[in-house]
């Protein structure tokens, strides 16, 4: 990719220097500095294009800590909003998405469900849109009239039927909160409205009424929840968004959990890629993220010895040579050359809003951006692996801005690099601690003013 054209919005390059400027993964705009990703461009667009036509598709991403698998997801979740899949990134933990409570995986599913349109939670306005697809169906029949709401209602709720006849077989409740949603929106029922659409989300605490009303009862179970995930399928579809890339991130942390509850959750995922198998889910992209260490490991997918038969990958050739189309996909992480292509493209992505865009290309040249990517690899013990976040911020808060605001800085004269431990990320941490002398210079440095 070259240097961000002026096509580039004002509003997008703000917002993803801003994230940088924190020290976080933008939300979109990451094609503008993605490095090393195009060799994967044309084997994933193909299986974006295979859930579009109502297939299904899987791929395990796999990378050290620091190695950009939050940026893939998410770099990849850009490019199928522009071909009109929803998106959904939801973390793995112990604590809050245990991943063998599917039903709790589906909730932060809905409450992170996204369309190039609508921000989270997009369930309301695809179900609305659902519903208006419907009416206009029927409509185009020519066999009702608009004005006659009851035989429209009627004729909506049996299209709704034939629709979901899949899902009501064995998650009869999706169709019926549907039903019960619409009635409410039909009778001006704001309060049961919402309440259904909580309960179509996996939310707990739903009011009594709402459901007894809707004639649905209890809460989303683990059992229920993949019917609740084909049904929103079914619901994408028809209202104009082909399929659903779901991120599953960080599935490592099982490595972390009680071995019962391990088991557990390896098995739920063995279970959802069988179901994914026989085509229970037209429409669906499923991509996992994990640590080699979990896909390798003893306390990872190798203790359950299905799961990591339908997982094997080769990996003992050259990175090089890895199939962009394997159900494994290896991040092989930066070294100093990519470190350093990654900050041109971010300096060129900053000029382009700067006050000062002669200033940033001037003093921020293709040799500092190399200078500073060692010098903060070498703050990290050498690990360029770990170093991308930090880097960036680095140059953007520390340089960049200040080369903007201020007409007589110089980073080669005026900016040493420091580090403190608050700044510093798990991973950054423990590759700082392994730096020897390094890190004890850092530290010596840590309450001095540039000079």
């Amino acid at each position: 990719m070259g240097t961000p054209g002026p096509e580039v919005s004002a509003a997008r390059r703000r917002d993803v220097i801003d994230a940088l400027r924190r020290g976080t993964v933008p939300q979109a705009g990451l094609g503008l500095f993605a490095v090393g990703l195009q060799r994967f461009e044309a084997a994933l667009d193909d299986d974006l294009a295979t859930a579009a036509r109502g297939g299904s598709a899987f791929h395990a991403l796999r990378g050290e800590y620091g190695s950009g698998k939050t940026f893939f997801a998410r770099w990849l979740a850009e490019r199928a909003k522009r071909n009109g899949l929803a998106v959904s990134e939801v973390q793995i933990s112990e604590t809050e998405t245990p991943l063998h409570r599917l039903e709790t995986v589906y909730r932060r599913l809905i409450e992170r469900l996204t369309t190039a349109t609508h921000q989270p939670s997009a369930l309301r306005p695809v179900i609305d849109s659902w519903f208006y697809a419907l009416e206009e169906e029927v409509l185009d029949g020519g066999d009702i009239a608009d004005d006659d709401e009851a035989a429209l209602a009627q004729a909506v709720d049996e299209l709704l039927e034939r629709r979901l006849a899949e899902v009501a077989r064995t998650t009869p409740a999706f169709s019926a909160a549907l039903r019960g949603y619409r009635r409410a929106v039909a009778d001006g029922d704001g309060a049961h409205a919402e309440a259904l659409i909580a309960w179509l989300g996996g939310q707990r605490s739903v009011a009594a009424s709402a459901k007894r009303a809707a004639g649905v009862r209890g809460d989303l179970d683990h059992f229920a929840a993949l019917g609740f995930l084909q049904g929103l399928l079914t619901v994408l579809r028809d209202c104009g968004h082909p399929g659903l890339l779901l991120v599953l991130d960080e599935v490592e942390t099982l490595q972390r959990v009680r071995g019962d509850v391990r088991e557990k959750s390896l098995n739920a995922l063995r279970q959802f890629l069988d179901e994914i198998d026989a085509a229970r889910f037209p429409g669906l992209f499923l991509v996992v993220t994990g640590t080699p260490a979990f896909y390798d490991g003893q306390q990872g997918i190798q203790r359950l010895a299905p799961l990591a038969q339908r997982l094997a990958t080769d990996f003992t050739t050259e990175p090089r040579f890895d199939s962009p189309r394997a159900v494994q996909l290896r991040l092989p992480g930066f070294d100093l050359t990519s470190l350093g292509e990654l900050g041109r493209k971010v300096r060129d992505l900053y000029a382009g809003a700067a006050r000062h865009p002669e200033r940033i290309t001037g003093r921020v040249d293709d040799g500092y951006l190399d200078e500073l990517a060692r010098a903060v690899t070498g703050s990290l013990g050498g690990k360029v692996g770990v170093a991308p976040r930090l880097y960036l911020r680095k140059l953007v808060a520390d340089v960049l801005d200040r080369v903007d605001e201020f007409a007589d800085f110089d980073p080669r004269a005026h900016y040493a690099l420091t580090l403190h431990s608050s700044e510093l990320d798990e991973a950054e941490r423990s590759a700082a601690a392994g730096a020897g002398d390094v890190k004890l210079n850092i530290d010596a440095d840590l309450d001095r003013e540039p000079s």
